[in-house]
């Protein structure tokens, strides 16, 4: 008999009744996707959510289905796909509402994709010698280039002197971010986190490794959910035990995505992110009297200014432009890299245009 998945479209009518979460919604489906899809599209092909992307493809998960698609380039951890059992590999591929992305580590130029459909991102560190400022700014311009809500979570702060002092430095990062002091191994995570752990929302938790990302994915679950490890005592840095992005699925209903740490979190594409998490410069930017002041020795610069008077950290300023060139220069060798390739394609068009045909 086929199944009724009428109910996982958008309602048109209203009501008070009590809803109970159906096992997609419990995985982050909302009306966002369902608006992609119709009944038929449903009954053909049932909606999965990838939830691990391995060597042999991506693990996707659904209402009571569990599969292993073949790997693709297009699709990562938190996608909703809509399977197709006869060919696994045109499953479709929904409209995502976020999106993180990186450029690769190494010496290349491509886009990595780090995770799909986040509604919050927990950006994790430690209240210890790892702490930085400057790796914070980069996850959150991150975040708020995905258009995902940030929270910046210190742990550790059970071994800290003073926690509060490196509360007060992240909230320096920006002043539309939340920040959050706990100790992970404690009842504080489901606690102090519960704010954003809503029923059928989907959590992520970015940040270096060793920070205690995997052991707050355990705290939320009550379960060894996922591997953790130590630190080295000589600089407070971890030792990587989560190998792979993997979502999980809490009894509460929510989704957390454990990721592992990032060594090398390059940014490209991500003017507006930036723009954001340095609202403060960017509005004295504005009152610069030229528009291409470089905020050095210029007259009539705004933002010396204010450096000046004591209102700007000169320092943050210098990892702004610094973010500001490392981003200019990755999204134009990726622009780059694209007109080329079309050129190519323009070029072997043409050959195959112009070529007498066979007789």
């Amino acid at each position: 008999m086929a199944r009724d998945y009428s109910r996982f479209l958008p309602s048109l009518t209203g009501g008070t009744q009590i809803h109970t979460p159906t096992g997609l919604e419990r995985l982050g489906w909302t009306s966002f996707f369902a608006q992609q899809v119709s009944v038929d599209d449903l009954a053909r092909t049932p909606p999965v959510r990838v939830t691990s992307v391995e060597r042999s493809g991506l693990r996707v998960e659904g209402e009571s289905l569990q599969a292993t698609l073949p790997p693709r380039l297009d699709a990562t951890v938190g996608d909703w796909l809509l399977h197709d059992a006869a060919r696994p590999g045109a499953s479709r591929l929904l409209a995502r509402k976020s999106l993180f992305r990186r450029r690769a580590a190494g010496t290349g130029r491509e886009v990595q994709l780090i995770a799909a459909n986040v509604d919050t991102v927990f950006i994790v560190t430690s209240c210890n010698r790892d702490f930085n400022v400057a790796r914070l700014e980069r996850y959150v311009a991150l975040a708020f280039e995905a258009e995902v809500e940030p929270v910046i979570v210190a742990t550790k702060a059970d071994l800290a002197d003073d926690p509060q002092g490196f509360a007060a430095a992240a909230a320096e990062v920006s002043a539309a971010v939340p920040v959050v002091v706990l100790d992970a191994l404690g009842p504080e995570p489901k606690e102090k986190l519960a704010p954003w752990c809503k029923t059928g929302r989907t959590l992520a938790f970015l940040g270096s490794s060793g920070v205690g990302k995997s052991t707050l994915v355990n705290a939320l679950s009550g379960r060894t959910t996922a591997a953790t490890g130590g630190i080295r005592e000589d600089d407070d840095r971890g030792r990587h035990t989560t190998t792979g992005r993997h979502l999980y699925v809490l009894p509460e209903g929510y989704a957390v995505l454990d990721t592992p740490g990032m060594r090398e979190l390059q940014l490209t594409d991500a003017a507006e992110g930036i723009a954001e998490v340095f609202a403060d410069l960017s509005d004295l930017a504005a009152r610069c009297r030229f528009s291409d002041c470089r905020h050095e020795d210029e007259p009539g610069c705004a933002v010396q200014a204010a450096i000046a008077a004591g209102e700007v950290d000169e320092a943050r300023l210098r990892r702004w432009q610094k973010l500001q060139r490392e981003e200019a220069f990755n999204s134009a060798s990726l622009a780059e890299r694209r007109e080329r390739e079309r050129s190519f394609g323009r070029m072997v068009r043409s050959i195959l245009k112009d070529k007498p045909a066979k007789r």
